[in-house]
């Protein structure tokens, strides 16, 4: 049976987030590398090597195994383990990486079991387990958006995903069809049956602009979808960056631009 610490939480911000966890004396969260963002003296920071869970194989080999399943899924080999040492109980805080929302999942309710996109995973009550869930179909592999690998996070305790924008829950009945762009998945619970689905029509394809399959999501069981993937975001960013503006769409045009305050090159 999986034990793992149980620890109490408060969710901080509005569109820029970070998490407060609060450690009893003796208890542990785990993070991702670069996710911390302060904690009260007497927790102590340890790097380990995979997820510290208590399914883990303690054996060189077994730790190897565990460390390259997340490198699979664009983890860390690494994570770092906060211990609550004092008497009292203590605060440790990390912070999303980008813009979005903190999602909160207490893995015993939800049937010990979610599968989330890539780099979703942000920290979690020492115990829980971050793996590989491999996808059997070979369509959903090649077109899915996320490929043959997703995370896998499985414990009894409390884990937490980041994802970008507004983050939406949706419980689906059973053999309810949701149909989502393949981007936009946060995660969703082992009852939920994961496929893609061809858009389909020749202009669909050639002049959509959304791409050529959706992600369908089968009930019963929970979703979470984001409004803004962080690939999205990037691409977004990149274009603009590289985009060099003509004068054509402007009155003024150089002019216009100084008033605005840009740079530009004479």
């Amino acid at each position: 049976m999986i034990r793992n610490h149980e620890i109490d939480y408060k969710i901080f911000g509005e569109e820029l987030q970070y998490i407060e966890v609060e450690l009893d004396p003796g208890e542990t969260a785990v993070a991702e590398p670069g996710a911390f963002m302060m904690m009260d003296d007497g927790i102590t920071m340890q790097t380990i090597f995979g997820d510290g869970s208590q399914q883990q194989d303690n054996s060189i080999m077994g730790k190897l195994f565990s460390a390259g399943k997340r490198l699979l899924v664009g983890e860390n080999l690494f994570m770092t383990a906060f211990t609550n040492v004092g008497n009292i109980k203590k605060h440790v805080s990390f912070a999303a990486p980008y813009t979005g929302k903190i999602v909160a999942l207490n893995l015993l309710g939800l049937g010990g079991k979610i599968i989330a996109q890539k780099d979703a995973f942000l920290c979690a009550a020492k115990g829980v387990s971050i793996g590989i869930e491999f996808q059997r179909k070979l369509g959903t592999g090649l077109f899915g958006g996320e490929g043959f690998i997703m995370e896998r996070i499985e414990g009894d305790g409390m884990a937490f995903l980041h994802a970008g924008g507004y983050v939406q829950e949706k419980d689906l009945l059973p053999g309810e069809l949701l149909k989502i762009d393949t981007g936009c998945i946060v995660g969703f619970t082992g009852s939920v049956e994961y496929d893609i689905q061809f858009i389909g029509g020749i202009k669909n394809t050639i002049f959509g602009g959304e791409g050529l399959f959706f992600a369908t999501l089968r009930g019963p069981g929970k979703v979470w979808i984001q409004s803004l993937p962080i690939s999205r975001l990037a691409s977004r960013i990149l274009a603009y960056a590289t985009y060099k503006q003509k004068e054509e769409g402007s009155v003024l045009g150089r002019l216009g631009r100084m008033i605005d305050g840009d740079n530009f090159e004479l």
